[in-house]
Protein backbone atom coordinates (compact mmCIF):
# COMPACT_ATOMS: atom_id res chain seq x y z
CA UNK A 1 0.00 0.00 0.00
CA UNK A 2 1.16 3.47 -0.50
CA UNK A 3 2.61 5.96 1.97
CA UNK A 4 2.20 9.67 1.91
CA UNK A 5 5.71 9.30 2.21
CA UNK A 6 6.12 8.80 -1.90
CA UNK A 7 3.12 11.03 -2.90
CA UNK A 8 4.79 14.06 -4.74
CA UNK A 9 3.44 16.92 -6.23
CA UNK A 10 3.62 16.32 -10.44
CA UNK A 11 3.33 19.08 -13.50
CA UNK A 12 1.02 21.85 -12.62
CA UNK A 13 -0.80 24.89 -13.89
CA UNK A 14 -3.40 27.56 -13.65
CA UNK A 15 -4.88 30.07 -14.56
CA UNK A 16 -7.88 32.16 -15.79
CA UNK A 17 -9.90 30.23 -18.97
CA UNK A 18 -11.48 31.99 -21.82
CA UNK A 19 -11.26 35.98 -20.89
CA UNK A 20 -13.89 37.06 -23.48
CA UNK A 21 -11.98 40.46 -25.03
CA UNK A 22 -13.71 43.25 -27.19
CA UNK A 23 -11.16 46.32 -27.88
CA UNK A 24 -12.74 48.81 -30.01
CA UNK A 25 -10.27 51.91 -31.45
CA UNK A 26 -12.27 55.30 -31.16
CA UNK A 27 -9.08 57.51 -31.46
CA UNK A 28 -10.60 58.43 -34.96
CA UNK A 29 -13.95 58.25 -36.42
CA UNK A 30 -13.02 54.82 -37.99
CA UNK A 31 -13.26 52.64 -35.71
CA UNK A 32 -11.81 49.08 -35.72
CA UNK A 33 -12.04 46.23 -33.31
CA UNK A 34 -9.58 43.16 -32.02
CA UNK A 35 -11.60 40.22 -30.58
CA UNK A 36 -10.44 37.68 -28.25
CA UNK A 37 -10.90 35.12 -26.36
CA UNK A 38 -7.68 34.49 -23.78
CA UNK A 39 -6.18 32.08 -21.76
CA UNK A 40 -3.62 32.53 -18.97
CA UNK A 41 -2.20 29.65 -17.22
CA UNK A 42 1.05 30.17 -14.92
CA UNK A 43 3.68 27.83 -13.77
CA UNK A 44 5.93 27.38 -11.41
CA UNK A 45 6.26 27.36 -7.74
CA UNK A 46 2.76 26.43 -6.12
CA UNK A 47 4.19 23.65 -3.88
CA UNK A 48 2.44 24.88 -0.66
CA UNK A 49 -0.99 25.81 -2.69
CA UNK A 50 -1.48 22.22 -3.15
CA UNK A 51 0.08 20.77 -0.37
CA UNK A 52 -0.64 23.02 2.40
CA UNK A 53 -2.94 25.45 1.73
CA UNK A 54 -1.05 27.78 1.73
CA UNK A 55 -1.78 30.82 -1.45
CA UNK A 56 1.13 32.90 -0.34
CA UNK A 57 2.31 32.36 -4.10
CA UNK A 58 -1.25 31.85 -5.67
CA UNK A 59 -2.06 35.01 -8.16
CA UNK A 60 -5.27 35.11 -8.01
CA UNK A 61 -7.04 33.98 -11.54
CA UNK A 62 -9.43 37.14 -11.17
CA UNK A 63 -6.03 39.06 -11.13
CA UNK A 64 -4.85 37.27 -14.06
CA UNK A 65 -8.57 38.37 -15.91
CA UNK A 66 -8.07 41.65 -14.86
CA UNK A 67 -4.44 42.05 -15.90
CA UNK A 68 -5.62 41.06 -19.24
CA UNK A 69 -8.35 43.57 -19.69
CA UNK A 70 -5.71 46.01 -18.47
CA UNK A 71 -3.00 45.23 -20.71
CA UNK A 72 -5.86 45.48 -23.90
CA UNK A 73 -6.21 49.25 -22.72
CA UNK A 74 -3.20 49.94 -25.51
CA UNK A 75 -4.32 47.88 -28.16
CA UNK A 76 -3.72 43.70 -28.70
CA UNK A 77 -2.01 44.57 -32.15
CA UNK A 78 -1.74 40.94 -33.07
CA UNK A 79 -2.71 37.55 -30.71
CA UNK A 80 0.73 36.02 -30.64
CA UNK A 81 2.13 39.67 -29.38
CA UNK A 82 0.03 40.55 -26.58
CA UNK A 83 0.22 36.75 -25.11
CA UNK A 84 4.42 37.67 -25.07
CA UNK A 85 3.17 40.71 -23.44
CA UNK A 86 0.88 38.70 -20.83
CA UNK A 87 3.63 36.14 -20.38
CA UNK A 88 6.70 38.58 -19.83
CA UNK A 89 4.43 40.83 -17.41
CA UNK A 90 3.38 37.30 -15.12
CA UNK A 91 7.37 36.11 -15.04
CA UNK A 92 8.31 39.66 -14.53
CA UNK A 93 6.07 40.48 -12.03
CA UNK A 94 6.15 37.38 -9.50
CA UNK A 95 9.70 35.72 -9.04
CA UNK A 96 8.15 32.61 -8.54
CA UNK A 97 6.17 32.26 -11.99
CA UNK A 98 8.69 30.51 -13.92
CA UNK A 99 6.79 30.40 -16.88
CA UNK A 100 3.00 29.22 -18.36
CA UNK A 101 0.87 28.78 -21.45
CA UNK A 102 -1.39 31.59 -22.38
CA UNK A 103 -3.27 31.05 -25.87
CA UNK A 104 -6.02 33.11 -27.72
CA UNK A 105 -8.67 32.82 -30.53
CA UNK A 106 -8.71 36.28 -32.38
CA UNK A 107 -12.17 36.28 -34.48
CA UNK A 108 -12.23 38.54 -37.26
CA UNK A 109 -14.65 41.75 -38.52
CA UNK A 110 -15.78 43.18 -41.80
CA UNK A 111 -16.81 46.65 -41.94
CA UNK A 112 -20.41 46.30 -43.62
CA UNK A 113 -20.75 47.92 -46.82
CA UNK A 114 -22.74 50.75 -47.17
CA UNK A 115 -23.54 52.92 -50.26
CA UNK A 116 -20.76 51.83 -51.74
CA UNK A 117 -18.13 51.64 -48.71
CA UNK A 118 -17.22 50.39 -45.37
CA UNK A 119 -19.27 51.76 -42.80
CA UNK A 120 -16.87 53.71 -39.87
CA UNK A 121 -18.21 51.62 -36.59
CA UNK A 122 -21.03 48.94 -37.79
CA UNK A 123 -19.33 45.46 -38.84
CA UNK A 124 -20.30 41.79 -39.38
CA UNK A 125 -18.38 38.75 -38.03
CA UNK A 126 -16.28 37.16 -40.73
CA UNK A 127 -17.29 33.93 -40.13
CA UNK A 128 -14.60 32.13 -42.36
CA UNK A 129 -12.06 30.52 -39.96
CA UNK A 130 -11.09 31.74 -36.17
CA UNK A 131 -7.14 32.56 -35.61
CA UNK A 132 -5.42 30.90 -32.81
CA UNK A 133 -1.86 31.64 -31.26
CA UNK A 134 -0.32 30.01 -28.25
CA UNK A 135 2.78 31.54 -26.15
CA UNK A 136 4.92 29.08 -24.07
CA UNK A 137 7.43 30.81 -21.75
CA UNK A 138 9.70 28.24 -19.58
CA UNK A 139 12.31 30.56 -17.79
CA UNK A 140 14.26 32.61 -20.44
CA UNK A 141 12.80 30.57 -23.16
CA UNK A 142 9.78 31.13 -25.27
CA UNK A 143 8.03 29.31 -27.93
CA UNK A 144 5.04 31.18 -30.02
CA UNK A 145 3.02 29.19 -32.33
CA UNK A 146 0.62 30.88 -34.82
CA UNK A 147 -2.81 28.90 -35.87
CA UNK A 148 -5.77 28.54 -37.37
CA UNK A 149 -9.42 26.82 -37.12
CA UNK A 150 -12.66 25.81 -38.33
CA UNK A 151 -11.46 26.57 -42.24
CA UNK A 152 -13.71 24.69 -44.06
CA UNK A 153 -12.77 23.74 -48.11
CA UNK A 154 -14.25 21.58 -50.14
CA UNK A 155 -13.00 20.06 -54.04
CA UNK A 156 -15.32 19.17 -56.05
CA UNK A 157 -13.26 17.09 -58.18
CA UNK A 158 -9.44 16.36 -58.91
CA UNK A 159 -9.58 13.70 -55.52
CA UNK A 160 -9.39 9.86 -55.31
CA UNK A 161 -8.48 7.42 -53.25
CA UNK A 162 -7.34 3.48 -54.55
CA UNK A 163 -5.13 1.05 -54.05
CA UNK A 164 -5.81 0.90 -50.27
CA UNK A 165 -5.39 -2.73 -48.29
CA UNK A 166 -9.19 -4.59 -48.59
CA UNK A 167 -10.04 -7.44 -46.32
CA UNK A 168 -13.38 -9.20 -45.41
CA UNK A 169 -14.74 -5.80 -43.42
CA UNK A 170 -13.57 -3.35 -46.30
CA UNK A 171 -17.09 -2.33 -47.94
CA UNK A 172 -15.73 1.18 -49.94
CA UNK A 173 -15.16 1.36 -53.18
CA UNK A 174 -12.48 2.53 -54.97
CA UNK A 175 -12.77 6.16 -56.46
CA UNK A 176 -11.19 8.38 -58.63
CA UNK A 177 -13.20 11.22 -58.73
CA UNK A 178 -15.16 12.19 -55.49
CA UNK A 179 -15.34 15.21 -53.64
CA UNK A 180 -12.75 15.91 -50.50
CA UNK A 181 -13.67 18.52 -47.73
CA UNK A 182 -12.21 19.28 -44.54
CA UNK A 183 -12.14 21.77 -41.71
CA UNK A 184 -8.50 22.62 -41.44
CA UNK A 185 -7.10 22.91 -37.99
CA UNK A 186 -3.27 24.23 -38.08
CA UNK A 187 -1.11 25.30 -35.88
CA UNK A 188 3.03 26.14 -36.93
CA UNK A 189 5.66 26.94 -34.62
CA UNK A 190 7.99 29.41 -35.10
CA UNK A 191 11.82 29.82 -35.02
CA UNK A 192 12.47 31.32 -31.59
CA UNK A 193 15.10 33.87 -32.77
CA UNK A 194 12.77 34.97 -35.71
CA UNK A 195 10.11 36.01 -33.81
CA UNK A 196 11.47 39.39 -32.81
CA UNK A 197 11.14 40.77 -36.02
CA UNK A 198 8.18 39.28 -37.61
CA UNK A 199 4.63 41.55 -38.55
CA UNK A 200 2.34 38.41 -37.45
CA UNK A 201 -0.42 38.98 -38.54
CA UNK A 202 0.94 39.84 -42.34
CA UNK A 203 2.55 36.40 -41.64
CA UNK A 204 -0.67 35.04 -40.76
CA UNK A 205 -2.44 36.51 -43.70
CA UNK A 206 0.03 34.96 -45.73
CA UNK A 207 -0.04 31.21 -44.35
CA UNK A 208 -3.78 31.04 -44.69
CA UNK A 209 -3.59 31.89 -48.27
CA UNK A 210 -0.99 29.57 -48.82
CA UNK A 211 -2.65 26.35 -47.05
CA UNK A 212 -5.96 27.49 -49.29
CA UNK A 213 -3.64 27.41 -52.50
CA UNK A 214 -1.63 24.19 -51.50
CA UNK A 215 -5.84 22.63 -50.97
CA UNK A 216 -6.17 23.57 -54.62
CA UNK A 217 -3.71 22.63 -56.06
CA UNK A 218 -2.94 19.34 -58.40
CA UNK A 219 -4.56 16.15 -58.00
CA UNK A 220 -5.22 14.32 -54.05
CA UNK A 221 -4.74 10.59 -53.64
CA UNK A 222 -5.85 11.10 -49.75
CA UNK A 223 -6.50 13.73 -47.92
CA UNK A 224 -2.65 12.71 -46.38
CA UNK A 225 -1.26 13.29 -49.80
CA UNK A 226 -2.84 16.75 -49.94
CA UNK A 227 -2.15 17.45 -46.13
CA UNK A 228 1.36 17.38 -46.81
CA UNK A 229 1.62 19.30 -49.57
CA UNK A 230 -0.21 22.40 -48.05
CA UNK A 231 2.33 21.76 -45.25
CA UNK A 232 5.36 21.43 -47.82
CA UNK A 233 3.82 24.88 -49.39
CA UNK A 234 3.77 26.56 -46.04
CA UNK A 235 7.44 25.95 -45.12
CA UNK A 236 9.18 26.34 -48.40
CA UNK A 237 7.55 30.27 -48.49
CA UNK A 238 8.59 30.92 -44.66
CA UNK A 239 11.83 29.69 -43.30
CA UNK A 240 10.73 31.32 -39.89
CA UNK A 241 8.13 28.38 -39.44
CA UNK A 242 9.68 25.50 -37.99
CA UNK A 243 6.83 23.45 -37.81
CA UNK A 244 3.21 23.21 -38.62
CA UNK A 245 0.58 20.44 -37.32
CA UNK A 246 -2.46 19.15 -39.22
CA UNK A 247 -5.87 17.92 -37.69
CA UNK A 248 -8.28 17.66 -40.75
CA UNK A 249 -11.43 15.64 -40.43
CA UNK A 250 -12.78 14.29 -44.00
CA UNK A 251 -15.72 15.48 -44.52
CA UNK A 252 -17.38 12.52 -46.27
CA UNK A 253 -19.61 13.20 -49.63
CA UNK A 254 -21.59 10.06 -50.34
CA UNK A 255 -23.24 10.07 -54.05
CA UNK A 256 -26.94 9.11 -53.53
CA UNK A 257 -28.77 6.81 -55.26
CA UNK A 258 -31.70 8.24 -57.10
CA UNK A 259 -31.96 5.23 -59.38
CA UNK A 260 -35.39 4.25 -57.22
CA UNK A 261 -37.26 7.68 -58.75
CA UNK A 262 -35.88 6.54 -62.65
CA UNK A 263 -33.07 9.33 -62.27
CA UNK A 264 -29.38 9.25 -62.96
CA UNK A 265 -26.79 10.56 -60.90
CA UNK A 266 -23.75 11.67 -61.95
CA UNK A 267 -22.04 13.04 -58.96
CA UNK A 268 -23.79 16.09 -58.26
CA UNK A 269 -26.26 15.14 -55.72
CA UNK A 270 -24.64 14.20 -52.50
CA UNK A 271 -25.01 12.86 -48.51
CA UNK A 272 -22.52 15.41 -46.51
CA UNK A 273 -22.08 13.01 -43.41
CA UNK A 274 -20.78 14.64 -40.32
CA UNK A 275 -20.14 11.44 -38.53
CA UNK A 276 -18.30 9.10 -38.29
CA UNK A 277 -15.29 10.77 -40.19
CA UNK A 278 -12.10 10.27 -40.86
CA UNK A 279 -9.70 11.93 -39.35
CA UNK A 280 -6.13 12.94 -40.53
CA UNK A 281 -3.12 14.25 -38.37
CA UNK A 282 0.67 15.24 -39.37
CA UNK A 283 3.33 17.30 -38.62
CA UNK A 284 4.71 18.48 -41.31
CA UNK A 285 8.37 19.33 -40.32
CA UNK A 286 11.91 21.52 -41.25
CA UNK A 287 14.62 19.02 -40.54
CA UNK A 288 17.39 21.30 -39.36
CA UNK A 289 14.67 23.02 -37.03
CA UNK A 290 14.68 24.61 -33.57
CA UNK A 291 14.47 22.41 -31.22
CA UNK A 292 10.37 22.28 -30.21
CA UNK A 293 11.02 21.74 -26.27
CA UNK A 294 7.70 22.09 -24.80
CA UNK A 295 5.74 23.54 -27.08
CA UNK A 296 3.31 21.26 -27.57
CA UNK A 297 2.93 20.77 -23.86
CA UNK A 298 -0.60 20.77 -22.52
CA UNK A 299 -1.84 20.89 -26.09
CA UNK A 300 -5.39 19.51 -26.26
CA UNK A 301 -5.74 16.61 -28.94
CA UNK A 302 -2.72 16.69 -32.02
CA UNK A 303 -3.05 20.58 -32.69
Amino acid sequence: MSTNSNIILGANQYGKAEVRLVKIARDTERHSIEDLNVTSQLRGDFEDAHRNGDNAHVVATDTQKNTIYSLARDGVGSPEAFLQRLADHFTGSFDWVTGGRWAAESYAWDRIQANGTGHNHSFVRNGQEVRTAVVVKDGDRTHVLGGLKDLTVLKSTESGFVGYPKDKYTTLAETTDRVMSTDVAARWRYNPDAVASLDFNKTYDDVKALLLEGFTEGYSHALQHTLFEMGKKVLAAHPEIDEIKFSMPNKHHFVVDLSPFGQDNPGEVFFAADRPYGLIEATVVREDGSDAGNAWEGMAGFC
